[in-house]
């Protein structure tokens, strides 16, 4: 049990990368697949911030005297992940956009029939 509070984040991380994987594989829907990008996305972001975490560590803004660099928490990863936060926005928001423009154009958002139709 101590095991599972311990890996708590690991485990929800990477259930978040598979799920999204998984809504990637099996779904044919345009809307659904970025949906599950975005999930994936999300996984992604909370692996390296588990990553990145260091137990009863502070930030290292507080300067105090007594503190050592092993006992603060690396600011470069939460820096990076901010970054891809918004980074993925804009990415989720271009999709969702050439998904409408995808839409009027065939009609439809099933990935099978946009494939089959032909221009």
């Amino acid at each position: 049990m101590n095991f599972l509070f311990n890996n708590i984040y690991y485990i929800g991380s990477f259930g978040l990368i598979f799920i999204g994987l998984f809504i990637l594989m099996t779904k044919h829907n345009l809307i659904k697949m970025i949906i599950g990008l975005n999930i994936m996305d999300t996984g992604i972001n909370l692996l390296f911030i588990t990553i990145g975490y260091v137990r009863k560590a502070t930030a290292p803004i507080f300067s105090k005297p007594d503190l050592n660099p092993q006992n603060m928490v690396d600011p470069v990863v939460q820096a990076l992940i901010l970054t891809a936060i918004v980074i993925g926005l804009a990415v989720l928001a271009m999709a969702l956009s050439l998904s409408i423009r995808i839409y009027q154009f065939y009609g439809t958002l099933d990935i099978r029939k946009i494939k089959e139709q032909k221009w």
